[in-house]
């Protein structure tokens, strides 16, 4: 299917999606989701809750999401997010266990495709590297989960929203693996199809910033080159 097709569908679902939600209690859907609600009237006002690490504030009744920080409209895949957050979430605390891709509803059918564009990508990016991969997660407001793997971290990407990164590192005879869990109550607030879209972008974050970091140490070592050449 062409890109463009593709980001038609999307937008249609998303429009989809905010029409459910316009009758939709305000103070209900804040208990729900875990947001914070400010009305500006007795029939608008603005939700605002934190989406990975970014204040996002979502517009009421119209559910129109942009970055708190800047005022821009975020990725129409991340209003899709959020939409489908709203719609489903039903206030559901986290269970404290983990499940993979393939123990969510439907998710065996896809799940060879999602280890594929996820965590074997992780593990193509690092390798055997588990202290870069460390000083990633923690950059990216990871948090250390032990007795898991060799390397685990965690990620609350929405109030009731978790994911966690398991690593395990390689040796001669096998190839270091990674995998990327949720926690067992995540379809109480996002359908299958969107948690996918969850484990891709977290694995877009992680090799994102894993390349930044690399062009980062490449510049500090092409600036103090030029500045012992300057002394000489």
């Amino acid at each position: 299917m062409p890109e463009r097709e593709k980001i038609s569908q999307l937008e249609g679902r998303v429009e989809e999606l905010r029409l459910r939600l316009q009758d939709a209690d305000s103070k209900a859907l804040a208990d729900r989701t875990g947001a914070k609600f400010k009305p500006a009237s007795q029939e608008a006002g603005e939700f605002s809750l934190l989406l990975w690490d970014r204040e996002i504030r979502l517009s009421y009744p119209t559910f129109l999401a942009r970055d708190a920080q800047n005022g821009e409209e975020i990725p129409t895949y991340l209003q899709a997010l959020l939409l489908y957050y709203f719609n489903t979430c039903d206030g559901s605390l986290d269970s404290g266990r983990w499940i993979a891709f393939s123990e969510l509803p439907d998710g065996r059918f896809y799940n060879q495709a999602f280890q594929g564009y996820t965590g074997k990508a992780v593990a193509q990016t690092f390798e055997n590297d588990l202290e870069s991969f460390a000083q990633v997660a923690e950059s990216l407001a990871g948090k250390r989960i032990y007795f898991l793997g060799d390397l685990a971290y965690a990620f609350q990407v929405l109030p009731l929203v978790s994911l966690l990164v398991v690593y395990w590192r390689g040796d001669e005879e096998m190839q270091p693996t990674c995998q990327i869990l949720f926690d067992a109550a995540v379809s109480h607030h996002l359908p299958t199809d969107a948690c996918a879209v969850l484990g891709s972008n977290l694995t877009h974050r992680l090799i994102k910033q894993k390349e930044n970091s690399i062009k980062s140490v490449s510049v500090s070592k092409q600036e103090l080159s030029d500045e012992d050449r300057h002394q000489r």
